[in-house]
């Protein structure tokens, strides 16, 4: 089964704070995804952009834009339990 999340707040360090409907709650650190993928590096230069994410619909995917999304099982499974 595909988590959905239930709650997000971005925090000012990058990271993602995501309560999923199971309860399951985790700091996603985005820095990683920054320095490595190259279409995320705007989270950090376009000002504001990072605190403007969007849910889509089926509360699986947070986007961005149409080219920096995060699926919500990755969040899941590397995001640092609180």
């Amino acid at each position: 089964m595909i988590p959905r999340i239930k709650k997000i707040e971005p925090r000012s360090d990058y990271t993602l704070y995501v309560l999923f409907d199971d309860g399951r709650q985790v700091l996603y650190d985005v820095k990683d995804d920054i320095r490595t993928l190259p279409t995320y590096r705007s989270l950090q230069t376009e000002h504001g952009l990072f605190q403007n994410f969007q849910l889509d619909e089926s509360r699986t995917c947070v986007f961005w834009s149409d080219e920096i999304d995060l699926a919500s099982d990755i969040i899941y499974e590397y995001g640092t339990l609180c």
